[in-house]
C-alpha cells in the first residue's frame, strides 16, 4: 500500500501492493504502520460491507459531524465504483471542492477519506461490494448527508444514477446552518 496523489487536502489515492502467484494474489488491505508512513492515523472503530446489486446505484454522500466525524478507507472488493469525496471542512482551502476516481478489484485502488469530507459512490459494474474501514462509530444524531446532485458543488458523475435510495435522494440543498453545525 503506497500513495498516489493527494487531489485534495488530506484526501489520498492509495494503491494495494499485491503480490501474485499461482494461487492468486495477497495484498494488505490495512496497516496502520503503512498509513503512519503516510502521517494518516486511522484506528478503526468498524468495518462496513456495502453490496450493491445493479449498475448505476449512487450510494452517498454521507459523513458526520464532530466529534462523531470518521476517517475512512475504502475499497471495491468485487466490481467497481467511481468514488467520490467532497471536501466539507470549514476553512480548508479546497472547501467545497470534489475529487473522484474508480476504484475496482482489479486495480486495488482504496480511497482514503478525511474527517469533514462527504463520501459517495455509483457503481459502475453489477453486483459491486465496497468494504470500509471506519475510525469512528455511527451515531445517527451527527449524521449528516449532501444530496449527490446538488448544484452547489455540480459533482460531475460519470452517468446519470439509476438506483438511489429515498434517503439519499431527500437530502437537503446546501445550508452550512444544517450541514456544518450539530
Amino acid at each position: 500500500m503506497h500513495g498516489l496523489d493527494e487531489p485534495l487536502a488530506g484526501v489520498r489515492l492509495l494503491q494495494l501492493a499485491p503480490r501474485y502467484d499461482e494461487r492468486g494474489f495477497f495484498a494488505r488491505a490495512f496497516c496502520r504502520a503503512t498509513l503512519a508512513d503516510l502521517d494518516v492515523d486511522l484506528p478503526v472503530v468498524q468495518a462496513n460491507l456495502s453490496r450493491s446489486r445493479a449498475r448505476g446505484t449512487l450510494r452517498g454522500m454521507h459523513y458526520q459531524l464532530p466529534p462523531s466525524a470518521e476517517t475512512k478507507l475504502v475499497m471495491c472488493l468485487t466490481g467497481a465504483i467511481w468514488d467520490c469525496v467532497l471536501d466539507l471542512r470549514p476553512g480548508s482551502p479546497s472547501f467545497g471542492r470534489w475529487t473522484a476516481a474508480e476504484l475496482s478489484a482489479e486495480n486495488h485502488r482504496a480511497m482514503l477519506v478525511p474527517p469533514g469530507c462527504a463520501h459517495g459512490f455509483l457503481t459502475l459494474e453489477p453486483d459491486s461490494l465496497v468494504l470500509y474501514f471506519v475510525s469512528a462509530a455511527h451515531d445517527p444524531a451527527r449524521e449528516r448527508g449532501v444530496r449527490w446532485n446538488d448544484p452547489t458543488f455540480a459533482i460531475a458523475w460519470p452517468f446519470e444514477p439509476r438506483v438511489v435510495s429515498a434517503r439519499d435522494r431527500a437530502h437537503p440543498d446546501f445550508a452550512p446552518n444544517f450541514h456544518l453545525a450539530a
